[in-house]
Order: structure tokens, then sequence, then C-alpha cells
């Protein structure tokens, strides 16, 4: 393959077949990566919370976001905008993690902004908790605050 060409999914869409780290930045090919989520992922939506709960939990949060984005992309037309809002918010902490200030905060508005159109989620979604807890991330980014890993992990779904 040159290196104009791309890897292709199935639709023609860009993908990178590349192994990716825990972060999911590319790395050589041959390396060991973490283990991709297929796009193809289709799960009832308490497994999908659960799935994407454990990997936010283990400071997979790029990983989260693939099972998210999945969700957004597999799931109901009238659930698209909360799943692909979770996923941002996934992908905000994804910046987080990897020091990108900037992007987070870009990424984080969108989730915040998705997550407050659904004050109450299906599936025991914590959608105003999720966009508080976005609009204090971006707060504290702006404060250039130490940002601990644990900090990095909220809860998706609400107390019951």
């Amino acid at each position: 393959m040159s290196r104009h060409e791309r890897d292709r999914d199935e639709s023609g869409r860009p993908r990178s077949d590349r192994p990716r780290d825990a972060l999911g930045r590319p790395l050589p090919q041959g390396s060991q990566g973490i283990p991709r989520i297929p796009d193809d992922l289709e799960l009832p939506a308490a497994e999908t919370l659960a799935y994407a709960q454990d990997l936010l939990d283990r400071g997979l949060a790029f990983n989260a976001h693939e099972v998210l984005e999945a969700a957004w992309k597999n799931g109901p037309e009238d659930e698209k905008t909360l799943w692909q809002s979770l996923a941002q918010l996934a992908v905000g902490i994804t910046h987080v993690q990897r020091g990108n200030g900037k992007g987070a905060v870009t990424v984080l508005r969108r989730a915040s902004a998705g997550l407050a159109l659904h004050g109450t989620a299906p599936y025991g979604i914590d959608a105003s908790g999720l966009a508080d807890y976005a609009d204090a991330l971006i707060d504290a980014i702006a404060a250039s605050a130490v940002i601990t890993p644990e900090r990095l992990r909220p809860r998706l779904v609400g107390p019951h």
C-alpha cells in the first residue's frame, strides 16, 4: 500500500488497522497495542453502558468512546444525539489524558450541550450530571488545574 492509500472499511470510509496505545494513538505496524472495539458492535443499552463504564474506570476513555460510538451509529434514531454526546464526552476525556486541553474543551462543550438536551435520559443515564461534569472539567482545564486520573472516570448511570 502506498503512503497515499488509506485503509477503508466495507463502506469505503477511511479507517486505520494500525495498533493503538491505551490513549488511542496509532502505534507502528507490528506493535502490540490495546485490542480495538469492533465498528459493528451491537449490545443492549445496559451492556453498552456497563462496558463503557468499565473502560472509563480502567483509564481507557478512547476505547469507551468506540463502544459509545457504536451505540450511536447502530442504535435507534431517536437516541443518536444522546449516544453521540456520550461518545464526545469520552473523546474529551481522551484529549485530557493526552494533554490536549484545547481539543478537550472543544469536544467537551459539544458533549455538554448535547447531554443538556436530555434532562431525563433513558437507561438511567445521568445526562444532566454528565453535562455538569463536562462543564466542571472545562473549568478545571481553563484554570490549569491538575486533573487526576480518578477525576476522568465519570459515572454514566446515576444512582437508582
